[in-house]
């Protein structure tokens, strides 16, 4: 059961704004407005990030417990992504070996990238369904008969359809996350939410809580 909880007790730090629509439409309600997805506007820019919400001290409040807690510091990338997270841990002083132990700190890593797990989750089937609902199958069959995409497998159809117009790719991705059950959520995005979800139960009072969780 979840105690009450201060405003933005978790950071999640996402590549960009489909990213972190998605997470939002897999969060339960109750939890968004305890969690600061952030879009980062690229995963570049993820070592400042980190610096910014490591670097600061605590305050004097902070120090005595008088105040909310520090924030616990998570993250989602793409495979081809994960080095720029690992050098950016390493330079906070948390070095990892890969994406094992990159998870144990709370950041995960898509196995190709966040449209692909959604997809694969899903199934072609009802990704078209989910865009029959947007208004976009139309759309869709248009552009799968461009010359340079007839023929290919559906999934990588879609992965593109998605971010061919400004807005679709974060459209399309809240939608997906949001037709998904408990159970097809995919893996990365899972133990995120399970990850979030930790953060904010309820501590021992005076116990902050620490940017990253201890690795066994």
């Amino acid at each position: 059961m979840l105690a009450a909880m201060p405003a933005q007790r978790v950071v999640v730090l996402l590549e960009g704004q489909s990213d972190v629509a998605a997470v939002r439409a897999l969060l339960p309600v109750r939890l968004r407005e305890a969690v600061e997805l952030v879009d980062m506007g690229g995963v570049t820019n993820i070592r400042r990030h980190l610096a910014d919400l490591v670097g600061a001290p605590p305050t004097a409040a902070e120090q005595d417990g008088t105040s909310a807690p520090p924030r616990r510091i998570l993250g989602l990338c793409d495979a081809g992504e994960a080095s720029f997270f690992a050098r950016a841990l390493e330079s906070v002083g948390h070095p990892v070996g890969g994406a094992a132990e990159m998870a144990e700190l709370g950041f995960h890593v898509c196995d190709e990238d966040l449209e692909d797990e959604l997809i694969r989750a899903l199934g072609a089937k009802r990704v078209l369904e989910v865009l029959a609902e947007l208004g976009l199958l139309d759309r869709f069959a248009t552009f799968r008969r461009q010359p340079t995409w007839t023929g290919r497998p559906v999934t990588d159809q879609l992965r593109r359809f998605a971010g061919t117009t400004s807005g679709r790719k974060e459209l399309v991705a809240e939608a997906l996350a949001a037709a998904m059950g408990s159970g097809e959520v995919p893996p990365p995005l899972a133990r995120l939410v399970t990850h979030i979800e930790a953060a904010l139960v309820d501590h021992e009072p005076g116990h902050p809580v620490r940017p990253f969780p201890d690795r066994l």
